[in-house]
């Protein structure tokens, strides 16, 4: 049996392989409805099963939510460590590409992007779901660490958690409020990606810290990797 594309432009699975187009199907519903907006026998009856074939491969509605921002998360550390590139050719430079791709998986992945931030599954009561959030969030703090070496001398060097954080929320703020949809709304000055080269830049140069490529000093060796029980729980809002 065949699930074949039909005029609404769902995508065909053979039912050989029913987990996918379950997650097929809870994504196409997400960018429809919103995380919150349909129920596990939607899913269901999109992927065009039974309401009780869902079972075979979850326990319920969150447990295929939680698989959804899973893969969401896989992709977008992929994505990260991609732009990161270790911190070539310099940090700063290295940082802006972060950023920029934290904005374009935003805007590109809305509906892994809404499973992984705005489903309101509780992440520390699935381990795996959990690792990978942290792995992703790894790489902002990793780079928050390079940042961080670049304090200049008789300025307080401030903590790299704390950096990776306010940058978080910079990045997560400027991706909700107009790199999803809100810039048809709401004319601006600027493209998304402008606002939060110059958010990061303003926060940097508060801290003291020199923003000109030319004056970094060379790093000795790799950046830090951060330790596994530094990161905070969630994606990533309390710590522990």
């Amino acid at each position: 049996m065949s699930w074949q594309k039909d005029r609404r432009g769902e995508r065909g699975y053979h039912h050989g392989n029913l987990k996918e187009a379950l997650l097929q199907a809870a994504l196409d519903l997400i960018s429809q409805k919103g995380p919150a907006g349909f129920t596990f026998a939607d899913a269901a009856r999109m992927a065009g099963v039974s309401p009780a074939a869902p079972y075979r491969h979850f326990r319920d509605r969150d447990e295929l939510l939680s698989s959804i921002a899973q893969r969401g998360f896989e992709q977008f550390e992929a994505m990260l460590t991609q732009a990161w590139d270790d911190g070539r050719p310099d940090t700063v430079t290295a940082f802006e590409r972060v950023g920029k791709a934290y904005l374009a998986f935003a805007r590109n992945e809305p509906a892994f992007y809404s499973a992984m931030f705005e489903s309101g599954i509780p992440v520390d009561s699935n381990p795996t779901l959990m690792a990978a959030s942290e792995r992703a969030f790894a790489i902002i703090r990793a780079a928050a660490e390079r940042l961080a070496a670049m304090t200049p001398p008789g300025v307080p060097r401030p903590p790299a958690m704390m950096m990776a954080l306010h940058i978080w929320s910079m990045s997560h703020g400027v991706a909700s409020l107009f790199g999803r949809g809100d810039a048809a709304r709401r004319k601006l000055p600027m493209s998304p990606e402008d606002l939060l080269e110059a958010e990061v830049l303003i926060y940097l140069r508060g801290l003291g810290f020199p923003t000109d490529r030319r004056s970094e000093p060379k790093p000795s060796g790799p950046p830090p990797v951060p330790p596994a029980g530094g990161a905070p729980s969630g994606p990533w809002g309390n710590r522990k």
